[in-house]
């Protein structure tokens, strides 16, 4: 009874070990892999590269002072429209002390000339008209006379215009009333009544009383990489997206490329600048921040595949292409242009064939 005892464990144990052998043989055994093919399609690759800027009027003017002083009124706020010669702000003049003193001296000068000389005809055309002097002497003091009071109109106006930037013989015309160049919107009025301003001249700029712009005809700046602007030209359309109105998009006509570069972030980057055609519904304020994609190259329904299916060694190209069930072999292919995307097949397959997507490791076809 033992002994069969012992027979029976001994074939047990040896069941479970060989059990365990052949379930650990089964499980170190690889499961098939069962790869998934796709096809070339016949699709449109555009090839294109974006440049960030902002849209900005073609022609934004600053409004400055001809003469210094302080602003007395303000007529226009940011937003409105005005038209040339419209009226922008008013400067009253702080007369200069010194100016002002030298003006009233001369004043003073030239009214005690023009009482001399009034007093010099007078008596001389006294001695004419008793015969004692000619006519020809007379209109020397004449002459003198009209001078006299010449001068003192010229000081009378050069105070005037020192204490008020203005002459009574100046009609509307005034220095001290501001007045837009230029039709248009302003944009910006960063001055304030009561705020100092100093005159435009060629030692100064001087101090901008408004910004005006015309706001029918913007423009796109932006800037692009050294290894695209080789292959701009004037004239190529550009596609915006106009970052505050992200649900438009806005065509543009490249205008000028520059011929420097400026270096930014170790990069040498050139400005461009194109003309943006405008939507009548859509109001595009100066400085909104855009992205221009430029269509560097296109090829239109031409066979393709994706790029993540091609295996490149060398200047060689390849493909798996299905020859059987779960068979493949390595097919050279002719690349053309690549969006990043998609790659252009110029020959080596067509439509029919089958291309392996998940890729085995593989060395390139001889």
């Amino acid at each position: 009874m033992k002994k069969v005892l012992k027979i029976v464990l001994g074939l047990i144990i040896l069941v479970v070990f060989a059990g365990t052998i052949v379930y650990l043989y089964r499980k170190s055994q690889a499961k098939p892999v069962i790869y998934e093919t796709t096809a070339a399609s016949v699709t449109d690759i555009v090839r294109k590269t974006v440049a960030t800027g902002k849209v900005v009027p073609r022609k934004e003017i600053e409004i400055k002072p001809q003469v210094s002083g302080i602003i007395a009124e303000l007529y226009v706020e940011p937003g409105e429209k005005v038209k040339v010669g419209d009226m922008i702000a008013k400067v009253r003049i702080i007369p200069n002390m010194i100016s002002l003193n030298e003006a009233e001296s001369r004043l003073n000068r030239a009214r005690i000339s023009l009482d001399d000389a009034r007093k010099n005809y007078d008596r001389q055309k006294s001695l004419f008209e008793s015969r004692v002097i000619a006519e020809a002497e007379l209109q020397t003091y004449d002459v003198a006379l009209k001078t006299a009071r010449q001068d003192v109109e010229a000081a009378e106006n050069n105070l005037q215009l020192i204490r008020e930037g203005i002459t009574k013989n100046a009609g509307s015309a005034s220095n001290t009333i501001i007045r837009s160049t230029i039709a248009g919107m302003v944009l910006t009025v960063p001055v304030e009544v009561g705020n100092s301003v100093i005159e435009s001249n060629t030692f100064n700029d001087g101090t901008t009383i408004a910004t005006v712009a015309d706001m029918g005809e913007m423009i796109f700046k932006g800037k692009v990489d050294e290894s695209e602007v080789g292959k701009l030209h004037e004239g190529m359309e550009l596609i915006l997206t106009v970052g505050a109105i992200d649900a438009e998009r806005f065509t543009a006509s490249l205008e000028h490329i520059s011929p420097k570069g400026v270096e930014e972030n170790g990069a040498i980057q050139f400005e461009i600048r194109a003309a943006v055609s405008l939507k009548e519904n859509l109001f595009i304020r100066a400085g909104y921040s855009a992205n221009a994609d430029i269509v560097l190259e296109r090829r239109d329904s031409v066979l393709s595949v994706q790029e993540s299916l091609v295996k490149y060694e060398g200047d060689s190209a390849w493909v798996e292409v299905e020859t059987g069930p779960q068979t493949f072999e390595k097919r050279v292919i002719k690349t053309g242009l690549s969006d990043g995307i998609n790659v252009e097949v110029l020959e080596g397959i067509s439509k029919e064939d089958k291309i392996k997507i998940q890729n085995a490791p593989a060395t390139a076809p001889k």
